[in-house]
């Protein structure tokens, strides 16, 4: 495969633990996808269950805030073998990887809907670490309508202890985190089209959303190396605890 990333991208990934590249779809296929996107949302949302679509009030469906297993719907259960976004990781883990299911995210204007500090690997178990998530801006995104912060360097150390949230789509988070850890944070301000990549192990966070007009809207994807194994028994212990926490907030999976 042929990829966007060069020997410096790379170890600077390696380094700290992320990267931003900019306007990385052609722009006619970032236009398919924010179709597809349009349509999934006004066709397939409403027929979704709780757990594959997260309201802040679900009263109000202008507070969704996260889609998930959007492999329901032909157009993005073959999204994952989109050539970019593999040669990009490919390049980055160094070795073949293969796609997880697509992932959307929102924080609507006005919302109070910060997303805690956390480690990806920690929800997925993975032994190696051989893991990205890439996420794709669909909208203007900075420090007034909840930007990623990411934590440089912190996927270089072991995974830290997480502890419940109260935030829909994010049952845990870092629950030792700190000053220290917030002196190392780097806000990624983004424009539509412009693709983060981070680390499974890097610790990341987003502020709420202040702004009164502006979404803060994503596309999301997490690509695994091959050689990447889950421990089992500890992810059926952390998919029981995500039952027990729908349960909890009422919600139907």
């Amino acid at each position: 495969m042929s990829s966007p990333i060069d020997d410096a991208m790379k170890t600077q990934f390696e380094t700290d633990g992320f990267l931003v590249l900019r306007q990385f779809l052609p722009a006619d296929e970032f236009e398919q996808l924010t179709k597809n996107l349009e349509r999934y949302l006004r066709e397939v949302v409403p027929t979704l269950p709780d757990a594959h679509a997260y309201y802040q009030d679900r009263t109000r469906p202008e507070t969704l805030s996260q889609l998930q297993k959007m492999d329901v719907d032909p157009y993005f259960k073959a999204y994952p073998s989109n050539r970019h976004w593999l040669e990009a990781a490919e390049a980055l883990l160094g070795e073949a990887v293969e796609a997880q299911t697509a992932e959307w995210f929102n924080k609507p204007p006005g919302t109070e809907h910060p997303t805690p500090p956390h480690q990806d690997n920690f929800y997925w178990k993975l032994d190696p670490p051989q893991a990205i998530s890439m996420w794709l801006a669909l909208d203007h995104v900075d420090e007034e309508n909840g930007c990623l912060h990411y934590v440089r360097g912190s996927h270089r150390v072991p995974l830290r202890p997480h502890g419940p949230t109260s935030v829909i789509g994010f049952s845990l988070g870092v629950s030792d985190y700190g000053p220290a850890d917030a002196a190392q944070e780097v806000p990624i301000r983004m424009a539509p089209n412009d693709l983060a990549i981070h680390h499974g192990d890097l610790i990341h966070r987003a502020g709420p959303n202040r702004s009164a007009t502006r979404s803060r809207r994503a596309f999301a994807m997490n690509v695994n190396g091959a050689s990447a194994r889950a421990d089992e028994a500890a992810l059926a212990e952390y998919r029981a605890s995500m039952q027990a926490h729908y349960k909890r907030q009422g919600l139907t999976v």
